[in-house]
């Protein structure tokens, strides 16, 4: 009985204190990742055939036309079944769902798997139904939640707990596209937030593992197939850098415009449950225009690129599409934009490259290259990732020339959205929230940081109607470097430093002359709930080495004293912990 008990505390150890059996634990999440992945997506595939009478092995997206009753009846009916969901999770008291991103930036890589698994069937039920949106949000949601639950019960430092969770991300979009350097890199650049020596061996190989248990299955569900380009030249990199920055343009466009649907739909009448009805109807109709609005378009994409489509039609095509996942995201169906992103800018590209060729015949630019590009850069705009989605188009094409113009172009992107912007979309509703976080990086120790850990909280004090020789006599040169003057309640008053109550130049007067004309920093106050950073900078606004601490602002009671020197030590400790993690010097 008792090795039977110790089994699971001598994994946790071998786990812990081995580089190879976390890559090995890793591959086994990326393998989980890709049987889920396969599970999603045929059932996705069976929600479409069954909702709106397609054939089972045709694309919803891909077909040329859907019964009127079907393409509107369908994400009615997926729109209610969200609505009763949401409504049951109010009721329920349900926190918001903590995905992959802010999980590894603010709380270590800890996830709830039961949270991921209901937000993984809100995403199949609404791309099942035919909502404008992609699984891969899904996809990545119970891979990395599977990943958190494993490494917590492997008891896994922080730093290797949040590596876990970018293997479990990297094998489901690995597993889903088909792709290991874009699962592996989706993970780096969005999920971990860092390429580094201590990350690399794990990611790649759930990376890796993701992907051939999907191509042992049935394939990937999301694989993308482009025609052969023609030879780029260097000037064509020029072209496609601007492709890159108009692209900026219709993505930061995009991004506050489903802020706004979804403060419209919060502003209005409308019933929570009721509202992804209404979305489901509005997307009926759009469908009974084009059924490429619905669902991710994997299938329209594969179709768009061989056809020889007018200006007006990929315009009307782009809107469409962009219309519909605003409509489904505001509403209140569940799913990303990460497909949707490589559709619209595939045709943003194509058009692009008509254009192109309209204007400057002479520049023989292929216009698929165009397309890919565009794909890329605006799924850069949008989601982040600019080796990601360079490293897909190389994935698809097997085209080096290519890649190496659309990576200069998504840098571009990256560069220019971060300049004006400033957020992916994952991390713009996090904003939205109330979060400030930019990226998956790891602050969330610097948050646990605060000025409650760092204070101390037995301060010298002393009441502010005291004279100077009083204050001499209870803290002499020596005994305390500052000392705090608060009223008899309590009430912080100011500080005093030690030393210049005992400056000679007081004496004649110290028996008479009240301490609280010394206080200095009357207004500078911290308190507890402020992180070190936030404390750091209000040492430099006040210029004070030292400040009080009180309960809150309103009340001003004192709770403690922060110095700088100490806030800066130990921020400094914390933050060299977290730099050794990154090159796994910290096991």
């Amino acid at each position: 009985m008792v090795r039977a008990l110790a089994w699971p505390a001598r994994l946790r150890s071998v786990v812990r204190g081995s580089s190879v059996a976390l890559a090995v634990t890793g591959a086994v999440v990326g393998a989980m990742a890709g049987v889920i992945v396969t599970l999603i997506a045929a059932t996705a595939q069976l929600l479409h055939a069954f909702s709106f009478g397609i054939p089972i092995d045709v694309r919803l997206s891909a077909v040329d036309r859907i019964a009127p009753w079907r393409a509107i009846a369908a994400p009615v009916f997926g729109g209610l079944l969200l609505g009763l969901i949401e409504l049951w999770r109010r009721r329920t008291g349900a926190r918001p769902t903590v995905d992959p991103v802010e999980a590894n930036a603010l709380r270590g890589g800890r996830m709830s798997l039961r949270d991921s698994a209901l937000v993984t069937l809100q995403t199949l039920l609404s791309n099942g139904f035919g909502a404008s949106v992609g699984l891969e949000a899904g996809y990545s949601q119970i891979g990395a939640g599977l990943a958190s639950r494993l490494g917590v019960w492997l008891n896994l430092r922080r730093s290797d707990l949040r590596i876990m969770v970018g293997c479990g991300a990297a094998g489901a979009i690995a597993a889903a596209f088909g792709a290991p350097l874009t699962g592996a890199f989706y993970a780096f650049e969005l999920i971990i937030g860092v390429y580094s020596l201590s990350n690399v061996a794990a990611v790649m190989a759930g990376s890796l593992a993701g992907f051939l248990t999907a191509q042992a299955l049935i394939g990937a569900p999301y694989s993308i197939h482009a025609p052969t380009v023609g030879n780029v030249q260097p000037l064509h990199y020029v072209v496609l850098m601007i492709l890159g920055i108009l692209a900026c343009g219709l993505g930061i466009l995009t991004m506050r415009a489903v802020a706004v649907v979804e403060q419209a739909f919060d502003r209005s009448r409308i019933p929570v449950w009721a509202r992804p009805a209404l979305g489901g109807l509005c997307l009926g109709l759009l469908a009974l225009v084009t059924p490429q609005v619905l669902a991710a378009g994997h299938g329209a994409m594969k179709l768009d690129l061989s056809l020889d489509l007018t200006a007006r039609r990929l315009m009307l095509l782009i809107a469409l599409k962009l219309v519909a996942a605003l409509i489904s995201l505001g509403s209140g169906f569940r799913g990303g934009l990460f497909f949707a992103s490589l559709f619209v800018g595939a045709l943003l590209g194509k058009l692009y490259g008509g254009v192109a060729i309209q204007l400057l015949p002479n520049l023989a630019i292929d216009p698929t290259a165009c397309t890919l590009t565009g794909m890329g850069v605006f799924a850069v705009a949008i989601v982040g990732g600019p080796l990601t989605m360079s490293f897909l188009v190389l994935e698809t094409t097997g085209d080096y020339s290519l890649t190496g113009a659309v990576l200069a172009a998504c840098v571009v992107t990256s560069l220019t959205v971060r300049e004006a912007f400033g957020y992916s979309f994952s991390t713009w509703r996090l904003h939205l929230r109330g979060e400030s976080i930019r990226s998956a990086a790891d602050v969330g120790w610097m948050r646990s940081l605060t000025v409650a850990r760092l204070m101390r909280r037995d301060p010298a004090t002393l009441a502010a109607d005291a004279t100077v020789a009083e204050f001499r006599r209870a803290y002499p040169l020596g005994s305390r470097h500052m000392v705090i003057l608060s009223q008899t309640d309590g009430t912080y008053v100011g500080l005093v430093p030690t030393a210049e109550a005992h400056a000679p130049e007081l004496d004649a007067d110290a028996s008479t002359r009240l301490v609280r004309t010394l206080a200095r920093w009357r207004t500078a106050v911290l308190t507890p709930e402020l992180d070190v950073k936030a404390a750091m900078a209000a040492f430099g606004q006040s210029e004070a080495e030292t400040l009080a601490v009180v309960d809150d602002a309103n009340s001003l009671k004192v709770v403690g004293l922060l110095t700088e020197t100490y806030a800066s030590r130990r921020y400094a400790e914390e933050l060299d912990k977290a730099n050794r993690s990154l090159t796994g010097e910290d096991g």
